[in-house]
């Protein structure tokens, strides 16, 4: 990137754009009664995605921006999947038929947490109350520090594909500097294992921007990392929001590296990946020459959800658990955030949404233009503006940074299509925030661009 870009653009604070609108837009106008008519209404032959949230882990990770509490008992993790299983049959209630279902994703906290006989248990209902597809992807994100052997039987037992291993960083150093000490004998054990028991799309997570982090100590994690040789890698910047998550206060501020340092880091990282073999997918994940993604990146058909780039097609969404957020076609809900209250809800029979947001049709517009510059770095206007019965004018003119983007060098347009340039496609969510019409509405600190 050029030294004027990164300048100019590297410390905008910004959205992932992993949904759209954003979070901070909703509201508690769309409560349970919205949620629960947009479950009653979704057709019979609908295909919908599964996200069951685990909000529990033994330690807290400093630089961790999830919603999640930690515990050493076992017993507020076994009444909390209690509620979990009635919140499935209270949706499940209210659907015309079983949903056809092709995605399922456990996510955390530390969803390999729970009892492997809960996990069995889990699986086992959602294939009672959902038409789960032979062929579904299975994926569950687990902390290798904390898998046994016996669980790690259980997911393959349960039909898992895909497993997501949080790595971040193997430098020692950093690792103490974010409460995360883990081994590479850990992780190889972990990945070694899940392969043995039939997991062969294995995810590595790592992170650049964290304390202490240096170019040097990235590309060693990366070396370390390929010769375990998993098909995926993500790799995120870490987003200091210390007033949103006053745990990140523990992070010493003046060992975060700069806006300069992030991206010389994230480079780094992908230039020694691309080099061993993995294609670059979008912004920030990578994966062998033979994954799906890969393809359907080549097809155009690759999607942004909440868990970032998937081949997950499905317009619905349905999230299970404290802080879930499910997508309908009519818009998103949102469990209550706080266990306690979620727990409540679900108790008393009630569905546990505690805001949302009803989209109207210029949010569908700019829903789609933004998911295609974030997967593909390019985005036909036109075309999505006839999709949506728009006159591609009403977008191309009235948004005034499209042409200082055009004018720094960040884009090009060539009639109605839009094209990120080469050198600038780390600045892709500077691109894709042209087209939100609510940015810096809510006053929400976002992590930086770079």
């Amino acid at each position: 990137m050029r030294d004027d870009l990164r300048a100019r653009y590297g410390e905008e604070r910004l959205p992932r754009y992993t949904s759209y609108p954003t979070a901070p837009q909703f509201s508690d106008v769309i409560g349970q009664e919205a949620y629960g008519q947009w479950l009653t209404s979704l057709p019979a032959n609908a295909t919908a995605s599964l996200y069951l949230h685990v909000p529990f882990c033994r330690s807290m990770c400093w630089y961790c921006g999830c919603h999640t509490t930690i515990t050493q008992r076992d017993a507020p993790i076994i009444d909390y999947l209690a509620v979990l299983r009635r919140e499935i049959e209270l949706v499940t209630d209210r659907l015309s038929n079983p949903l056809a279902v092709k995605h399922v994703h456990f996510g955390g906290g530390t969803p390999t947490i729970i009892e492997p006989s809960e996990l069995l248990g889990l699986v086992a209902l959602m294939r009672q109350r959902f038409n789960l597809d032979g062929s579904a992807e299975i994926a569950v994100e687990i902390d290798p520090r904390t898998l046994t052997k016996t669980m790690t039987k259980a997911l393959g037992e349960a039909g898992v594909t895909r497993a997501s291993l949080g790595v971040q960083s193997f430098d020692p150093v950093v690792q103490r500097a974010i409460n995360r000490v883990q081994s590479f004998e850990q992780t190889a054990r972990a990945t070694e294992g899940l392969r043995g028991a039939g997991i062969c799309g294995i995810n590595f997570d790592l992170i650049y921007g964290l304390p202490h982090q240096t170019v040097e100590s990235c590309i060693e994690t990366v070396r370390q990392s390929i010769a375990l040789r998993p098909e995926r890698f993500s790799v995120f910047g870490y987003a200091h929001v210390p007033s949103f998550k006053k745990h990140q206060r523990k992070i010493d501020e003046a060992t975060l590296p700069d806006g300069e340092a992030r991206y010389a880091q994230a480079e780094a990282i992908a230039e020694a990946l691309v080099s061993a073999g993995y294609r670059r997918i979008g912004l920030d994940h990578y994966a062998l020459p033979n994954d799906s993604m890969v393809q359907a990146q080549v097809d155009g058909v690759l999607h942004r959800n909440f868990q970032g780039y998937t081949t997950d097609p499905s317009d619905v969404l349905i999230g299970f658990g404290a802080s879930a957020i499910a997508r309908l076609t009519q818009g998103y809900a949102q469990n209550e955030v706080v266990l306690g209250r979620y727990a409540e809800r679900i108790q008393r029979g009630e569905l546990a949404t505690a805001k949302g947001y009803a989209l109207t049709t210029d949010d569908r517009l700019r829903a789609d233009l933004i998911e295609r510059v974030m997967c593909d770095f390019r985005v036909d206007v036109g075309q999505v503006c006839r999709n949506h019965e728009t006159a591609p004018e009403a977008i191309l003119l009235a948004i005034p940074k499209l042409r200082v983007l055009q004018d720094d060098g960040v884009i090009r347009l060539e009639g109605d299509v839009l094209s990120v340039n080469d050198n600038a496609r780390f600045l892709v969510r500077s691109v894709a925030s042209a087209f939100d019409a609510y940015l810096g509405v809510s006053g929400r600190t976002h992590s930086r661009a770079v």
